[in-house]
């Protein structure tokens, strides 16, 4: 379950203002056209609400396991990407039933959104508050589409903004795996002392080729399969190793 605190983090994203304006559209969306005769037993409500969902749950998720994990963060800012293909998927489907295309990225129509730039947010004492007025302020800015009793209108348009709340997560998971290389996260740090501090309890000795303490290893396979011999506690960044034979 997502952390919900007082911070800023997730909440300066644009991409959580995004993902939150198309979750709240698809409800919409849901609630207006899927009929009983469309939808009869509610399946395609169901998918494309909990995809909307998880695409924007997931990046509070991810942020909010920043400080702990950063495998895990990019795991989950990958399954909101994940979730909003889905959901943008079900929308094209939408159209394709209907006998239609999405708008071409060069069509009057679809530069009209595109143009639509979504604002800083300007958070001071109270962030929650302060980002929850922010969010519904840059809604407004689509509500000539997502409001449209025109269902082609509203498709299109959330065609668009999950294609632009895709492309931005697409560059958080590039930044994020940039930090991951460099310096891991808490608890990538956490287990590279705890295996630092139990080589010093095992007296082992230096990696041949980086200087960090080597830890005892037992080969899995090979010709020396069974056998213990010192790996370095940097692996798999540095493979030095040193045999254990007295």
């Amino acid at each position: 379950m997502a952390t919900f605190d007082n911070t800023a983090g997730y909440r300066r994203l644009d991409s959580w203002v995004l993902a939150s304006i198309v979750q709240f559209g698809t409800y919409r969306f849901c609630k207006k056209f899927l009929t009983r005769e469309l939808d009869p037993t509610g399946r395609q409500y169901d998918q494309m609400t909990q995809a909307a969902r998880s695409g924007k749950v997931n990046i509070v998720e991810g942020s909010a396991r920043s400080a702990t994990s950063k495998e895990t963060e990019m795991k989950l800012t990958d399954v909101a990407r994940a979730s909003l293909n889905e959901l943008g998927s079900d929308y094209e489907d939408w159209l394709l039933q209907h006998g239609l295309i999405p708008w071409h990225k060069g069509s009057s129509e679809a530069k009209e959104v595109f143009a639509v730039w979504l604002d800083k947010p300007d958070y001071r004492d109270d962030w929650v508050y302060d980002s929850c007025a922010h969010l519904l302020n840059q809604q407004s800015k689509f509500d000539r589409w997502l409001l449209s009793d025109n269902s082609i209108v509203v498709a299109n348009c959330m065609i668009i903004l999950i294609r632009r709340t895709i492309k931005m997560l697409v560059g958080q998971l590039q930044s994020q795996m940039e930090v991951f290389e460099q310096s891991g996260g808490f608890r990538e740090k956490l287990t590279q002392i705890r295996t630092e501090a139990r080589a010093k309890i095992e007296n082992a000795p230096s990696c041949p080729n980086c200087g960090k303490p080597m830890t005892l290893r037992t080969a899995a396979t090979g010709k020396n399969a069974g056998k213990e011999f010192w790996g370095c506690t940097s692996y798999p960044d540095c493979k030095g190793i040193r045999s254990a034979e007295k």
